[in-house]
């Protein structure tokens, strides 16, 4: 297919690949920001038992009736409990037991008195307040319960999840399986940062561009590397990694220029392009084929045409493989507070920064070579196809990147 739309192309990309099955078992510290791949229910209640809230005096509510400052009642320290200890005392009316914040209620207790509300006593204690049953009382299994679902299946685990899991002792998680990228950027033109740059040649951006966003996503790139022009270097690379990848994305090469390659490439390996061209710009050159099951997402080599469509046709097809929702591209509407009056004459994308409902540039740099202007930019415009001039107040479709 040539010329496609963009949701056309979405759409078969997502249908051609399945979610990759494989889990691993990972430790907990480690496995922020990745898949659940298993229900997890609460082993323990938590808290594990009756606990204080706070420093105080644990005793029994009959003890404190009828106090206050005017009439102090007083009761004898049997005991102090420091968080972490517990006591086997059974606790009897006219005593009372010094407790620390976090530290196991005694049984016979039924409410705790704040230490300001006493005089501190060791031996002895006034009390001058009246407590009711259960004040200043944490409950066991208030904050969980034993056999809780704390986590579904295809969650994505976030701090507070590892803070949850921790609590309960749990110390690794089953997680899916992160998918294996391989990152190959072609061009003769193409030079390494650290080394001399030759004449005529350009540093490569697309392969740092493309790796520090795919480390963002959480989905460091197993293979990155810069290859010059040549059809045959690049299909024999392609042809030596494919089994160790479950997606490689190229950068250059897919126009139609002499030195367009990716085009040899699928022929010299025998691979079925699904895709070619999609409707939109920048990136418009965008290629999707399959080589023995395995997507290769070949896309632009101008850096901000590379970015595009990497946010366009990237996500989905990442989110299909990790089974990571999160990935998907997030839509929503603004209202312009600058002006462009270029007309579009076909489906155009442009950086911009969107707060609060609202859309700006930050620069009028919008040319597909251009990657400084991107910085400070979080959004995407998605210009319709026709669109004459965007007027400030226009509403408009944005893509959060």
């Amino acid at each position: 297919m040539i010329n496609i739309e963009l949701e056309k192309a979405i759409k078969l990309m997502v249908k051609s690949i399945e979610e990759i099955k494989e889990t691993e078992e990972i430790k907990l510290i480690e496995a922020g920001g990745r898949i659940i791949a298993e229900d997890i229910y609460a082993p323990m209640s938590n808290p594990p038992f009756d606990r204080s809230p706070l420093d105080g005096y644990a005793l029994i509510s009959e003890d404190t009736k009828g106090a206050s400052r005017e009439n102090i009642k007083k009761l004898t320290v049997v005991e102090c409990i420091f968080a972490g200890e517990y006591s086997e005392r059974v606790l009897q009316r006219g005593e009372t037991v010094r407790i620390m914040t976090g530290a196991k209620i005694p049984k016979g207790a039924d409410c705790v008195i704040r230490q300001e509300n006493t005089n501190y006593g060791q031996d002895e204690v006034e009390i001058y307040e009246e407590l009711c049953e259960y004040d200043n009382y944490c409950f066991a299994g208030e904050d969980i319960k034993k056999e809780d679902l704390l986590i579904r299946e295809g969650a994505l685990l976030t701090y507070v999840h590892q803070g949850i899991l921790s609590s309960m002792g749990i110390s690794k998680v089953k997680v899916k399986a992160k998918p294996r990228i391989g990152l190959i950027v072609t061009g003769d033109e193409v030079g390494i940062p650290g080394q001399q740059l030759r004449n005529g040649k350009i540093y490569d951006s697309n392969l740092h561009l493309l790796y520090s966003r795919l480390n963002e996503f959480g989905l460091k790139p197993i293979i990155a590397e810069i290859i010059g022009d040549s059809a045959e270097k690049v299909g024999k690379r392609i042809g030596e990694i494919i089994n160790d990848v479950d997606l490689i994305i190229t950068t250059g090469g897919v126009s139609v220029g002499e030195k367009d390659i990716l085009h040899n490439v699928l022929q010299l390996i025998d691979a079925n392009r699904v895709f070619w061209k999609v409707n939109l710009k920048p990136g418009t050159p965008a290629m999707y084929s399959l080589y023995k099951n395995k997507p290769i997402l070949s896309l632009s080599g101008n850096p901000f045409a590379a970015l595009t469509t990497f946010e366009l046709l990237g996500r989905p097809v990442l989110a299909k493989l990790s089974g990571n929702d999160n990935l998907q591209l997030k839509q929503v509407n603004g209202i312009m507070e600058d002006e462009f009056n270029k007309p579009s004459m076909k489906r155009r994308f442009m950086r911009a920064f969107f707060n609060n409902g609202k859309v700006s540039f930050h620069e009028n740099k919008h040319s597909s070579g251009m990657l400084a202007s991107m910085i400070g930019c979080n959004c995407l415009i998605d210009v319709k196809k026709g669109t004459q001039k965007l007027g400030k107040g226009d509403n408009v479709n944005v893509v959060l990147l």
